[in-house]
């Protein structure tokens, strides 16, 4: 009796965290969204067997997507769209959670829904255009800035997984996962995308001498880092995330940011904390509370 009601007491808590982890990135009536998405008949531009559907599928993107944000906000003039055109501040998990409406309507949902969010971030990148501090002119629609932000994300996904992900791909998965996104970021006009890990890296070492410390840059990384518009106990989890996301980053792209490069820290204390979170949501939302195999070197 005492082990019946001691399961049923660790699956209420499982619930409550998923609803809430749910509630914050997915929205209202998150389970519904997401059983309508996947259930949905028709043709997809990709099926379950594609890497797509594991990296995008699992808790590790909490970690890649802060990532990305951060590292994307190196080239001054895709960070200037963010913060005059943003609502990051005002409100992130809308932000967060729009981001994750899209991840998952490309990834999971049909082609015509894949479709039409596409749709939709393209009109709203049509009122995304103005001055950047350096004064130069910038435009989210930008084939050149299109493609710093798909390359950085794609970099961060893939790096959070190998690292925080239940398991890691190989190299013709990772491979398989750049070209998954390669279908993503096409369909949004970006020219040329990465279709392997190889030609990602390149590309990525291309950018770097566009990548600079701004302020905006700096603003955002600190406002992410330390001042997060978060209530105790969701401030402990996340500041978990946000040590992880850092740890990911390049050595190089921390100093601009102002952020702290502390390997043995971060190899002692802020990645195994980033596998006890990570794990944490796994199996809030999964049940599954497997531990990651250590990234591929």
């Amino acid at each position: 009796m005492a082990s019946i009601e001691l399961t049923e007491c660790i699956e209420s808590v499982r619930q409550l965290i998923a609803n809430n982890i749910r509630e914050r990135v997915v929205g209202p009536d998150s389970a519904t969204k997401a059983q309508d998405l996947m259930s949905a008949p028709g043709p997809r531009w990709f099926t379950p067997d594609r890497p797509i559907y594991r990296v995008h599928g699992d808790a590790s993107m909490f970690i890649g997507g802060l990532r990305a944000v951060l590292f994307q906000s190196l080239h001054p003039l895709a960070m200037a769209g963010v913060a005059i055109h943003s609502d990051y501040k005002a409100d992130p998990w809308g932000r967060l959670q729009r981001t994750a409406d899209f991840l998952a309507a490309t990834s999971f949902g049909t082609a015509e829904v894949a479709q039409a969010a596409v749709n939709r971030v393209l009109a709203v990148h049509e009122r995304v255009t103005g001055v950047a501090s350096d004064g130069r002119p910038y435009s989210a629609n930008d084939p050149h800035l299109l493609l710093w932000v798909h390359v950085a994300e794609v970099d961060s996904f893939l790096s959070s997984y190998q690292r925080y992900g239940v398991t890691t791909l190989d190299q013709k998965d990772r491979d398989g996962y750049v070209a998954d996104m390669s279908v993503i970021a096409s369909a949004l006009g970006v020219p040329n995308p990465p279709t392997t890990e190889a030609e990602l890296r390149k590309q990525l070492a291309e950018f770097r001498s566009e990548l600079k410390s701004t302020k905006e840059a700096r603003d955002a990384a600190r406002y992410l880092i330390i001042q997060p518009p978060l209530e105790f106990p969701a401030r402990a989890a996340y500041s978990l995330i946000a040590a992880a996301a850092v740890s990911l980053l390049p050595a190089w792209s921390r100093f601009p940011l102002r952020l702290p490069y502390l390997p043995l820290t971060e190899y002692v204390v802020a990645q195994p904390l980033g596998d006890v979170i990570t794990r944490t949501f796994r199996w809030a939302i999964d049940g599954d509370l497997t531990a990651p195999t250590t990234a591929e070197t």
